[in-house]
Formats: C-alpha cells, structure tokens, sequence
C-alpha cells in the first residue's frame, strides 16, 4: 500500500511539473513594436506629453478590443522617445526605433525633428504617420512610407494671411518667426497669402524657439505701428511675447499657427492678453455629427490622465488607428506588406474627421480651425477647408 501511494505522488508530481513546463512553453502573443516620438523634455513637453497619450490610449483601446493579423491574436507594444524638439536628436532615436525594427512610427511632433527623421524611416522602409508636423517638405521629398493626418503649412498660412487682411483689415502687418523649420515656414506661407490679399508687411524679425527676451525686436516693430503682429513657433515663447507687447504698449492683433493655438497659451501670457485680441489656426477640425466623436475622445482623456487635452492628441489617436487598420486589411504587421494598405486609406472615420491620403501622403481635403480666444478659452470661429 505505501508503495502504491510513492507511485502515485510521484505520478502525480510529474504531471505537476508537466502541466508548469506546458505553462512556461505555451506560446505567448505576437509583440508588434510602434514607434512614438514627441519632446517630453525642454519647451514643448507639454505638447509632447498630450502626443504622447493619445498614443497610449489608441494602443489601450486597441489591445482591449483584441487585434488579429493572420489568424492570431497580437499585442501592440508602444515604444515611447524624447526628441527634446531637437533635430540631432530626432534623428538619434529614430535610428533607436530602426534598430528595434518597429513596424511603424507615430510622430514626430515639430516639422524641424519629423524632416530629417523621415529620411531614416524611409531608407528602413518603416512607415511613419507624423499627427502634426505641417511644413510642406515633409512629404515632398518622395518618401512612400510618410503621411500626415493635418493640414500643411500652405493651407494653414495662406488661411491666416488671407484672415489678417480681410477680415482684421490688417494695414501693417509684422512677422516674427522663430528660425524652425516649423515656424519659419508658417510664416513664409502667412507673409504670401498676405501679399497676394494687397496687404502690407511692414517688418519681418526672427528669435528663437528658446529666447524669453523680445525687447529689441519688438521695439523694433513697435516703430512701425502695427496693427497685426504674426508668429510663427509655439505657446511657450508666444505667451512671455504677448507679455512684452502690452508692456511695450503695442496694441496689435496678435496672430499664428497650431502652434500657440493651444489650451496653454493664456496661462503663459497671464493677464497681457485680452479676449479677442489672439487669432490662430488649428490644423484639423470637425463639424456638425463629427463633433461628438471629438468630445468623447476628450471626456475618455480627461478620466484616463486627469487632464485635458493640450492639442494634437486626437490627430495621434487617430494617426495610431490608421497604422493599425491598415495592418489589420493587409493581415500582417510587415511594413512591406502593409504599406500599399495605409497608402490606399480612404475615408477612415476618425475623431478628427474623415482620413484619406493623397499620392504624397498628405490628408486630403484636410480642414483648418480658425479660433479666438475668450475668457482664457479658445473658441471656434469657422472650420475651414
């Protein structure tokens, strides 16, 4: 009897140990690797952080939902870097993302990092959807594997310029822009559109995306009395600049791109700006129906991160679910394979409206949201396309 009991522990032993090596052996989800790149360090973090979220939230939702490619069930593995908004660096990590061979890359965020980046992404083959850089370059440079979900600099300063003098009646009209690729083409594109309106630029002075000090330059401006000043760069050198206008005493217009366009640029102006005073555009907007997608994206960012969405969040969530339906039509998560899918997307229903791509990779038809701002929030004042 007892040795009938050792035999039976000990059979009962091994099939302990065979069920535990059938556990460590059992085949686990295929990890497909995605790419996002933003500056969660230096000026534009903020901005970069909000990218960054949308990301996640796509990915969450999207793992959730359960993803299949080829008969099996995958996990999306986002793979998160820092540009600092610096293009050495932006060019440093995207070549950490090649080398992790990720399937596909969501950013970057500025123009002057998503530029000399794409060239990597291109010579990899590794396809790369940037959610809000809008200098035209971008995707012009004959690259099959860059897209863009928003409107480009052309669209977008030629909007603004042709507004600051029909609309404002701008008379004399400064441009300042901050030496990026980003800012330097929006107000290339502004000065243009303001040309061919009959308008006037009477000065044109530069900083940096990094200078806090705009005395020089903006009594410089000031000389020429100006009824519109625009800039082209972003929210953190825009606020302390509408700072040094009021107390400098100019009392113009103030105008720029998507990039002071956000929800942060009252706070870093404080109290020198007034309703109505600051006039931007937005690349991307939804009307009518469509809104209701946009404000419950913002409601699910809101109770997942505790805040509110900064700016171009809903154009990664959607640039992220773009990528991944395309591997889900060509079944397989291999850039060779599905790239001719995410080429050809047509009218994919996105938070941020409908998404096609062009042959260049651009969005078609992409829209454009004028805005003011009032009582230290931003509101809408047309959608344009």
């Amino acid at each position: 009897m007892q040795f009938n009991v050792k035999i039976s522990m000990t059979l009962i032993a091994a099939a302990v140990a065979m069920v535990a090596c059938s556990k460590v052996d059992a085949p686990s989800a295929t990890v497909v690797k995605i790419g996002h790149v933003s500056p969660t360090s230096g000026g534009s973090a903020h901005l970069g952080k909000d990218n960054e979220n949308g990301a996640r939230l796509a990915i969450e939702e999207l793992n959730a939902a359960g993803v299949m490619l080829d008969g099996k069930k995958i996990t999306l593995e986002l793979m998160v870097e820092d540009d600092a908004s610096d293009p050495k660096q932006g060019t440093a990590v995207a070549q950490k993302l090649v080398d992790a061979k990720v399937a596909g890359v969501i950013g970057h965020l500025n123009s002057g990092t998503t530029i000399p980046a794409s060239k990597l992404y291109s010579d990899a083959g590794i396809p790369q959807i940037s959610p809000s850089a809008t200098n035209p370059k971008y995707t012009r440079q004959g690259f099959k594997t860059a897209f863009r979900v928003v409107a480009d600099d052309v669209h977008l300063g030629s909007t603004l310029g042709k507004y600051a003098v029909n609309t404002l009646k701008g008379k004399s009209i400064a441009v300042i822009d901050d030496r990026t690729a980003y800012g330097q083409g929006v107000a290339d594109e502004f000065t243009k559109a303001v040309e061919a309106a009959g308008g006037k630029i009477s000065a044109k002075e530069f900083t940096t995306d990094k200078a806090t000090d705009f005395s020089a330059i903006l009594t410089t401006i000031k000389a020429k009395q100006p009824d519109v000043v625009f800039f082209g760069g972003m929210d953190t050198v825009a606020g302390p600049m509408l700072k040094q206008m009021k107390s400098l005493g100019i009392n113009a217009k103030f105008m720029g791109g998507d990039g002071i366009c956000t929800t942060e640029l009252p706070k870093l102006a404080g109290e020198s700006m007034v309703d109505e005073q600051v006039f931007c555009a937005e690349a991307g907007g939804v009307e009518g129906e469509a809104k209701a997608g946009l404000e419950e994206f913002k409601t699910k960012y809101q109770v997942k991160f505790n805040m509110d969405v900064k700016l171009y969040s809903p154009y990664v969530y959607d640039a992220t679910k773009v990528l991944v339906a395309a591997m889900v039509k060509a079944n397989s998560s291999d850039p060779v394979k599905y790239l001719p899918a995410l080429a050809a997307t047509a009218d994919f229903k996105g938070v941020t409206g409908p998404i096609t791509f062009d042959e260049k990779g651009d969005i078609k038809n992409g829209a454009l949201t004028l805005m003011t701002f009032k009582g230290g929030q931003r509101t809408t004042l047309a959608v344009i396309r």
